[in-house]
């Protein structure tokens, strides 16, 4: 008997579970708001006071924890462009090890920027919750995906504050293993709040925060898999298979 041939790997073609579970969030959560729009009036609602609005937004602290979100994010961005530039000055440049930040800051130009300040916020039209007549304003409520004149600019769907928010735990899914836990409990803890916050201060109704997230979190997927490569956020199990043994 011929002793057996040296092992080899194969790879089986799997679809990227992450980039199909936030598609398929983003359609039956787009699904659901444009069905039961009453949704976004009723959670808006919780905070809102009649005579005297949306109360919570000159809260001090509130104020403060909205205000800390573009620090955080910047620290994020130099966090991500030193080890670009840390790995810059060695010899040989690694795309492995550099890829990663990379990814980063190509999502939150790409997520953050272009798809939703660049192009939902600025095309849609959405009023905000302060600026319909429920709750004391002019305008007319408009459902998720709607496209208005109602708003200008800077409109409400969907939140640019809470895809922000996103990248951050999206960041800090990346940090060194030991830390990882610890850092994406304190981004979800902190992104939620934003959110949350921008729900309470009647700037974006629950569908703005909830879509905002699945947008970015898919296009983060697709940039994942285009960056990061082999299979994205998940990746294809290596099986060892052997060759059979000549009898």
């Amino acid at each position: 008997m011929s002793p057996a041939a040296k092992p080899f790997h194969t790879t089986t073609a799997f679809p990227n579970l992450a980039i199909l579970s936030f598609a398929t969030a983003l359609l039956a959560t787009s699904a659901i708001f444009w069905t039961f729009p009453a949704i976004d009036l009723t959670v808006s609602g919780w905070f809102y006071s009649p005579g005297d609005g949306f109360t919570l937004s000159s809260d001090p602290a509130l104020r403060l924890l909205r205000a800390s979100s573009p620090w955080v994010t910047i620290g994020g961005v130099l966090i991500a462009l030193f080890c670009i530039v840390r790995e810059a000055v060695t010899v040989p440049l690694a795309w492995s090890r550099i890829r990663t930040p990379i990814w980063l800051l190509a999502g939150l130009a790409l997520g953050p920027g272009l798809v939703v300040n660049g192009l939902l916020k600025t095309l849609w039209g959405r009023p905000r919750p302060i600026q319909i007549d429920v709750f004391g304003g002019d305008a007319t409520y408009q459902k998720a995906w709607v496209v208005s004149d109602w708003c200008d600019r800077n409109c409400s769907f969907v939140s640019g504050e809470a895809s922000s928010a996103a990248w951050l735990v999206a960041a800090a899914l990346m940090t060194p293993r030991r830390i990882r836990p610890a850092a994406t409990l304190i981004a979800l803890v902190y992104a939620g709040a934003i959110s949350l916050n921008r729900i309470a201060f009647g700037g974006h109704f629950l569908s703005d925060v909830v879509l905002a997230w699945l947008i970015c979190g898919l296009t983060f997927g697709i940039l994942h898999w285009l960056v990061i490569g082999k299979g994205g956020f998940v990746r294809s199990p290596r099986r060892r298979i052997r060759a059979p043994s000549a009898p």
